[in-house]
């Protein structure tokens, strides 16, 4: 435990008008097991919510730092304004990135301090695996992403082991700790990310800068599996179906194309392709399509 106490935390998350569960987040993190025990200090970027959940936080958790917005970050974008906040504020040794959507198990926080020593060295990202409350199967966490061919990438959400550390190239930030070190290194998530990709890329950038990327043992909480629409139907209009191609929370186009560029760039003219025919000729995309693994976002929120 005293070890433990030697790490300055800073936890960081981002809301929009979900009050009940950014609350049950806050609930499950104040029953962490020595939460009060070891230097931690939790920062909320509320995206201008109009349910009242800023003020439902001030009131309920009063040691939370509260960042507000006009409305436009999303989520990439709220987690970048809470953390580089989190870092202008004091010096921290990790940061504990996590969703609003989650409830930590009551040692999620010992267990990931545990394997973060187990770890050994630092410039180190640990993943927290979560359990979906439906099927109590996993729901998110570490990745192997994996590139077969020019037309296609998949990736592999990996069950994680009881008692060692996984390696593995990518993952959600549902639960995510980083390091100082590796924030000195390669920074926070990318700018370029507005609310999709932004957790794939960073573990992806951070592996390939030659950071150790670990699935931590067990699971840390749990976490509803949220699914999206990977394309409009024909019945939408053409307008709709581009409309939802370029959107934030939609395909995410831009953002979609610079990740494949970024990290698979003998992919991007496959990727541009898939983009452009699932939104021009859905009627022929869901006939004809094989399984649409080219790369599915991980926080859809």
């Amino acid at each position: 435990m005293s070890t433990y106490s030697n790490y300055n935390i800073a936890v960081v998350l981002a809301c929009y008008n979900r009050k009940q569960k950014t609350l049950s987040f806050l609930e499950s993190f104040i029953k962490q097991t020595f939460y009060e025990q070891v230097p931690i200090d939790v920062y909320l970027l509320d995206d201008a919510s109009t349910d009242g959940t800023a003020e439902a936080v001030k009131r309920l958790y009063p040691f939370v730092q509260i960042i507000t917005s006009a409305g436009n970050l999303y989520w990439a974008g709220g987690m970048i304004t809470a953390w580089k906040y989190a870092i202008a504020q004091k010096t921290y040794d990790l940061f504990l990135l996590c969703n609003d959507d989650v409830v930590m198990f009551e040692n999620a926080i010992e267990k990931l301090l545990h394997a973060y020593m187990l770890a050994g060295s630092k410039g180190t990202i640990l993943i927290g695996s979560t359990l979906d409350p439906n099927t109590n199967r996993i729901s998110y966490g570490g990745n192997t992403l994996v590139m077969h061919s020019l037309k296609k990438n998949t990736y592999t959400l990996i069950e994680p082991n009881e008692t060692t550390l996984i390696p593995c190239n990518t993952g959600n930030a549902n639960i995510l700790m980083v390091d100082a070190e590796t924030v000195t290194k390669i920074g926070v998530f990318s700018g370029e990310y507005i609310h999709f990709f932004a957790d794939f890329d960073y573990t992806l950038t951070a592996y390939k800068a030659g950071i150790k990327v670990f699935i931590a043992p067990g699971f840390y909480g749990i976490c509803e599996r949220d699914y999206f629409t990977k394309w409009l139907p024909g019945s939408k209009s053409l307008k709709e179906r581009i409309q939802y191609m370029y959107h934030t929370k939609g395909l995410g186009y831009k953002e979609h194309l610079h990740f494949v560029k970024k990290h698979y760039p003998a992919a991007y003219a496959a990727a541009f392709a898939k983009l452009w025919l699932k939104t021009l000729f859905p009627v022929i995309w869901h006939k004809f399509r094989k399984k649409d693994t080219l790369i599915e976002s991980s926080n859809i929120k």
